[in-house]
């Protein structure tokens, strides 16, 4: 790797056109990826593209002006200093905040490099062009303030941030609460069977323990390869099915907990107490994020967790 301070003029405008063309198409997988859900956006950068691209035009036109047509190949990975981008750019779907910080950071960075390269510069015509882009690197976040006043009004803004919701509660909300449904119901059975068979705290918490954790593993794989995400938007398969993995073995593990309690009778309340929070939350839940009318929320997952509940008694007294 070279130093800055080690470039040539003709490796700094080398440098220079590698970073534009970088930047631009950088912009247009933004673009690309955005575009479907968040087409407002996607125009926006779509103008921010084409300004780095006038940049290269005549970053270009000067350095052949300057050394000639051949020009060397100079990447930012070649030179000390520039902050290793990680490919954001590549991952789907895109979140629509991550996008616009990057592009803030990507702007940034481009604009300290013109104001050194151009106070280094001992040719005229090369400081003069690296001075013209920092200044039109400093006005870029202007220009997209201007963009974006022109595409994203107020009703586009709306949209933008219904489709992130959206796309929140599909691949976050929906695992998560599919998991976490599954493993407060669920396990209920055989932790209250065993509690009640038993009549002892510890083996009920170790039932409870296994069922917990079971259903947790199957529930996170069965989500995982449900499907790939490609087709319904549902997000990156492992993710949606750590979620929903997680969320079952808390669902689980939240009533169980009370079994350490040495006491069968005052690990029994505890666990009821836990059991109707985890209903409340779930019903809470599916109100907010699953457009469900709280009454019928509850009503749905009251009666299937007393259901589940005394069926776990019942065979537990038996």
């Amino acid at each position: 790797m070279k130093k800055f301070s080690e470039l040539t003029e003709e490796e700094v405008l080398a440098l220079a056109i590698t970073l534009e063309e970088e930047d631009e198409r950088v912009y247009a997988d933004f673009a690309a990826g955005l575009r479907e859900t968040f087409p407002d956006t996607a125009a926006v950068l779509d103008g921010m593209g084409a300004e780095e691209s006038e940049h290269r035009r005549r970053l270009t036109e000067l350095f052949k002006h300057k050394f000639g047509d051949h020009i060397p190949l100079i990447r930012r990975q070649d030179v000390r200093g520039f902050v290793q981008r990680k490919p954001v750019w590549l991952v789907r779907p895109l979140g629509i905040d991550k996008v616009r910080k990057f592009a803030s950071a990507m702007e940034k960075e481009t604009k300290i490099f013109y104001e050194k390269a151009a106070a280094r510069a001992g040719d005229v015509d090369v400081r003069r062009l690296l001075d013209d882009l920092a200044l039109a690197e400093r006005a870029h976040e202007h220009n997209a303030e201007h963009l974006a006043n022109v595409h994203l009004g107020e009703a586009a803004l709306e949209s933008e941030a219904s489709a992130e919701r959206r796309l929140y509660a599909l691949q976050i909300v929906q695992p998560g609460l599919a998991g976490l449904m599954d493993g407060s119901v669920s396990t209920l059975a055989p932790v209250f069977a065993a509690a009640a068979a038993t009549q002892d705290s510890w083996q009920a918490f170790l039932v409870g323990l296994a069922a917990s954790l079971g259903a947790g593993i199957s529930m996170g794989f069965a989500e995982a390869l449900s499907d790939d995400g490609s087709l319904t938007g549902r997000g990156h398969p492992w993710i949606r099915g750590g979620v929903c993995g997680v969320m079952t073995t808390l669902g689980g593990i939240g009533h169980t907990l009370p079994f350490l309690i040495g006491n069968y009778h005052m690990a029994i309340m505890a666990a009821l107490v836990v059991v109707v929070l985890e209903l409340a939350a779930i019903t809470w839940i599916r109100s907010k994020y699953m457009d469900t009318p709280m009454v019928s929320a509850a009503l749905q997952v009251v009666l299937g967790g007393v259901l589940v509940f005394l069926t776990g008694i019942a065979i537990g007294s038996s």
